[in-house]
């Protein structure tokens, strides 16, 4: 398993290369279930970033990293994997716990570390689900999405209730037991 929701076979890993607990990779994956699961239908692993071989090494490659800390103006993945807040659209603000897809590209000497876009793993939108509890400023949409009223985008004048139906944009995260975060929630409209 991929981060305890994606199921693989070892015939779908590019090069037959054998996976150790930990390694990081790019799947590509089979959406049967979103909220539940899904199957990985390519697997490639990421290359080390301080293995970089040579006089240069300015390929573009992929990192899928966690956000461990956010300071005013600067995403960290780690304390040497960081990149400026400005790299992403107003669309999506990163929030500590969030898995991102980071394209960079190095150049001898890892501090020359430069990122050329960022954004989340995975992205799923949810139509119609209920908000099942709220205390103080975080909730929790059908049992296992998050939210935080301090980062999610909502319409002006709503706060979620206990009970309302909703439609929600979430993003893979690692918040307490929850792997999702919603970026956005919106009253869904009765007929």
């Amino acid at each position: 398993m991929i981060d305890e929701s994606i199921f693989f076979s070892s015939d779908v890993v590019s090069g037959n290369v054998p996976l150790k607990v930990g390694q990081k990779v790019n799947v590509v994956v089979e959406d049967d279930k979103p909220l539940y699961g899904f199957r990985a239908i390519k697997v490639d692993v990421v290359p080390h970033p301080l293995n970089g071989n040579g006089p240069s090494d300015s390929k573009l490659r992929v990192l899928n990293g966690c956000v461990a800390s956010i300071s005013e103006d600067t995403i960290y993945i780690s304390n040497i994997i960081y990149f400026p807040m400005d790299i992403f659209s107003e669309d999506f603000v990163p929030y500590k716990g969030d898995w991102l897809k980071v394209e960079y590209s190095t150049e001898p000497g890892f501090s020359n570390f430069k990122a050329s876009s960022v954004k989340p793993t995975r992205c799923i939108h949810a139509e119609e689900v209920r908000v099942t509890h709220i205390r103080g400023r975080n909730g929790v949409i059908s049992n296992n999405i998050f939210f935080t009223l301090d980062s999610v985008k909502l319409p002006d004048g709503y706060v979620p209730k206990v009970d309302d139906i909703v439609n929600v944009i979430m993003v893979e995260s690692t918040q307490f037991c929850f792997k999702w975060r919603a970026v956005s929630i919106i009253p869904a409209q009765k007929l």
